[in-house]
């Protein structure tokens, strides 16, 4: 377990204080299919330092799904969830076929409670995409976030499949289906940060797959496993940031949504977030793998082996019980988890402190600021200093009058 007692918690976290409610959850990702058909070279879910996953199940079985369903529910009704995300996960999900999916979420949906609307998404890598099944995952009200690291086949040379063959064709594919065939099934395109790619050229190129939205990624790293081609000065993953967000707030009109760059301009207008590496919104997203155990989100197995382990099973635990771990309770303690760095720095209600994974510290837990802190700082200046250019009046000469 890494040597840090309770997963995610010791090691200087902080918990919530007494008068301090949990926060539900609103977001629950469902690993109906824990294997992928994929095997991208820096995976951290496959090739990171945690192995969870090779002990589990490939599938979720239809009474881990039945029981994960009930506790949804079960938790939608006890918190009078208005709405709740239902995020179809794996591995690859459509290696579990899409009916399965769409019987899953119906089953979800007929035990929710009145008035509690379910928004699902399944989130895959595109290559199983066909007009038969967007057909069914459109019938059943899924919509479709496709994972790509840019729209040219050199931006993902290393998303390969298990043979090592390229995955672009078959990917690209699907995502030109979707958006043709399909576009209200279409929820947009997930991509990582590439350094090594030039940042105009891959939003242009994301451009041309037609996504609604974009959510650009900054790669797993922490203070002690760097990110690929990371530097502590802040040029290489925040210069990046910067140029994609002046091209994009450059075109004069949303080529389409980007939502690190609208939630940043959010928080800087005063508007709360709604996206983890920003904002000291509460952490509200639950796990369930394919044999039914709770876990924390995934991005934590990129810290240590067993990051993400809570000890609990939708079998034996409801997700009241989740809240009430100690590793959730410091990821919803909002500004008294953080670092004093971070607790005294002026950007605070933008960074948040960065996404909680990118925190870890071997020996120190996540108690630090983000491994991404000087990108962070120079991204969120860089468009405040845009946001003022361009909102805020030109300062006329003594004497001159508009």
């Amino acid at each position: 377990m890494g040597g840090t007692g309770v997963a995610g918690v010791s090691e200087g976290a902080v918990g919530r204080t007494p008068r301090q409610r949990p926060v539900p959850f609103r977001q629950f990702v469902v690993k109906v299919h824990g294997r992928c058909n994929l095997a991208c070279r820096y995976c951290y879910l496959y090739e990171g330092p945690d192995h969870t996953w090779s002990t589990r199940p490939a599938a979720a079985s239809p009474e881990v799904l039945d029981r994960t369903a009930a506790r949804i529910a079960e938790h939608a009704r006890v918190h009078a969830l208005p709405h709740l995300s239902l995020v179809l996960h794996g591995g690859e999900p459509l290696l579990a076929g899409a009916a399965a999916l769409g019987r899953f979420t119906a089953l979800v949906r007929e035990r929710a409670p009145t008035g509690c609307q379910v928004h699902t998404v399944v989130q895959t890598n595109a290559t199983l995409l066909t007009e038969r099944r967007l057909a069914t995952l459109a019938r059943h009200g899924v919509r479709v976030g496709i994972s790509l690291d840019g729209g040219l086949e050199a931006h993902n040379a290393r998303r390969v499949d298990r043979a090592g063959r390229p995955s672009w064709t078959a990917a690209t594919r699907g995502a030109r289906l979707t958006a043709e065939r399909f576009p209200d099934s279409y929820a947009g395109i997930l991509a990582v940060i590439d350094p090594a790619q030039d940042p105009v050229e891959t939003y242009e190129s994301l451009l041309t797959l037609r996504p609604p939205a974009l959510d650009l990624l900054l790669p797993h790293g922490n203070w002690t496993a760097p990110p690929p081609g990371w530097e502590p000065g802040g040029e290489v993953y925040g210069g990046w940031l910067c140029a994609a967000f002046d091209r994009w707030w450059g075109a004069g009109h949303r080529e389409t949504r980007v939502r690190l760059f609208e939630e940043c301009l959010a928080l800087l207008l005063g508007l709360p977030s709604s996206v983890e590496p920003l904002g000291l919104a509460p952490f509200d997203a639950v796990v369930v793998e394919t044999d039914g155990t709770i876990e924390q989100v995934d991005s934590l197995k990129s810290a240590y082996d067993g990051a993400a382990w809570t000890g609990l099973d939708v079998f034996r635990h409801d997700f009241d019980a989740a809240l009430a771990h100690p590793a959730v309770a410091a990821r919803q303690a909002g500004a008294a988890a953080l670092a004093a760095d971070c607790r005294a720095c002026p950007l605070l209600d933008v960074c948040g402190g960065g996404q909680y994974a990118h925190r870890y510290r071997a020996g120190h837990g996540f108690a630090n600021p983000s491994v991404y802190c000087a990108d962070l700082q120079r991204f969120i200046r860089h468009v405040a200093a845009v946001l003022t250019a361009d909102t805020v009046p030109a300062a006329h000469p003594e004497g001159d009058h508009p």
